[in-house]
């Protein structure tokens, strides 16, 4: 099964004082890359989040963001006196005015209340129900994250398999056109040097004849690039997604397909060549967004 690094899931969760809300972002990325935005009243939990994200999504640019909107009693926030007292002191002793004047005093507060730190929730406390609602909000969103990433990967199932299928059937032309290929080559080499109308040894001219032939065989590649492709499309059968071993594969069906056209000596061959590289390319770049 191949499964996709991108994705997307949002899970909520409406508490009677307080709506959670998570949203999980992912893209390709060679290791585990996870940002966890949350609120420092909840900083606590940001640990746990971590260690369900990374034994749940393994790989990935991860944006994992956490919103807690307050709606109920415990939104009330209370103002710190001595927080907005200060600021307006201050304010006073900048501008030369009056702090006890009742005028300035209206004035002061308007503008020390849009200083940070001014309001201050009663309650520092997390309570145990709001830990467990995070945490099994998280789940959800996960969840649907893997859902997403599924669903991304069956497609990218089908164009692999339409990939690799190509590949198989310009393998098979190559193999066609090798069946007269190596005649054309042991044809042209003989009136090469029946041309030069010099007497030489007929047994010496066969056996360089057949070693030069031996270096053009591409029986070995042929049958290994078959193997590798087969050996692609059985490991994408398999349970777990396994990207960094399908890009190994990829690799080895490269190796291949450079020799084969390396030994081709024949122009229609290299054609068909260039068409698998070109095949090939296009499963190595979809490949770096498989788990």
């Amino acid at each position: 099964m191949v499964t996709s690094m991108t994705g997307y899931g949002k899970a909520v969760n409406q508490l009677s004082d307080k709506k959670i809300t998570i949203e999980i972002r992912t893209l390709n990325s060679k290791n585990l890359d996870l940002n966890i935005r949350l609120s420092s009243l909840y900083r606590q939990q940001e640990l746990p989040l971590r260690q369900l994200v990374a034994k749940s999504l393994l790989r990935g640019k991860v944006d994992f963001s956490v919103h807690i909107e307050q709606t109920g009693v415990a939104a009330t926030a209370k103002l710190n006196l001595e927080v907005v007292e200060g600021y307006m002191k201050q304010m006073a002793q900048l501008d030369g005015v009056s702090f006890d004047s009742s005028e300035h005093k209206l004035q002061l507060l308007e503008m020390a209340t849009r200083f940070p730190d001014v309001f201050s929730q009663e309650s520092k406390e997390v309570a145990k129900e709001d830990v467990a609602a995070i945490q099994q909000v998280a789940v959800e969103a996960i969840a649907a994250v893997q859902e997403f990433r599924k669903e991304e990967g069956n497609v990218l199932e089908l164009e692999f398999n339409k990939r690799i299928t190509n590949i198989k059937v310009l393998l098979d032309q190559v193999v066609e056109e090798d069946k007269e290929r190596l005649a054309g080559v042991r044809t042209r080499l003989e009136k090469a040097v029946s041309d030069l109308k010099e007497k030489i040894d007929q047994n010496r001219f066969e056996q360089e004849l057949i070693y030069y032939l031996e270096k053009y065989d591409i029986t070995e590649e042929k049958v290994r690039l078959e193997n590798h492709l087969n050996y692609f499309m059985d490991t994408m059968s398999i349970t777990e997604s396994q990207g960094k071993k399908l890009a190994f594969i990829c690799q080895e069906i490269g190796r291949e397909v450079n020799t084969i056209g390396s030994k081709a000596n024949d122009a229609t061959m290299q054609q068909l060549v260039v068409q698998m590289k070109d095949e090939l390319e296009k499963i190595k770049e979809q490949l770096l967004n498989v788990l």
